[in-house]
């Protein structure tokens, strides 16, 4: 582990310290913890506290991290502004006859209600920020991706997004044939 990754994880466990230690000191703040229902909540809350505790492994700061150009340019898969809560800003990196390559960066996004995916082209999607939760239609548990995680989704094969991260958002690199 470099100096910097090891300071960056050290500062994370001192506000993630900092934070449980103010929420045994204060009986509000520790009922307002323990009444939320995910990751993302309790990450919002530490937030309101002054506390910084939601960046993962690897993850600039954010507002870090060089903006993504068009394709052919020196950029950054990762970093760059985020788009509006809800929101999906989508860059072709690469498009030929047979396949085509882009980067989505959406921000706590969901398919609408009752709306699935139906796709005539082969989809391999890999999240390099963030985390997400796709539901496909022919499993019954939705399947939770993280950082790294890849999933092939066949062409015909319904899908759709049941969420993805607030900012700094979810970065998702996807390959279509």
């Amino acid at each position: 582990m470099a100096e910097a990754q090891l300071q960056q994880f050290l500062e994370k466990v001192r506000q993630l310290n900092a934070f449980v230690a103010l929420s045994e000191a204060d009986p509000a703040l520790r009922q307002t913890l323990r009444d939320c229902g995910d990751h993302h909540q309790v990450v919002a809350l530490a937030r309101s506290c002054g506390f910084e505790i939601g960046r993962r492994w690897g993850e600039p700061p954010a507002g870090d991290g060089a903006a993504t150009g068009a394709a052919g340019g020196a950029a950054s898969l990762v970093g760059g502004p985020c788009p509006a809560d809800g929101e999906e800003a989508i860059t072709v990196l690469l498009q030929t006859p047979q396949l085509r390559l882009e980067r989505i960066h959406s921000c706590s996004a969901s398919s609408p209600e009752g709306f699935w995916y139906d796709q005539s082209e082969h989809e391999w999607v890999l999240l390099l920020q963030g985390s997400a939760r796709l539901q496909l239609a022919d499993e019954v548990e939705p399947r939770d991706l993280a950082c790294g995680d890849a999933l092939l989704i066949s062409a015909g094969r319904r899908h759709r997004l049941l969420r993805s991260d607030p900012a700094p958002g979810t970065i998702w690199l996807a390959l279509f044939w």
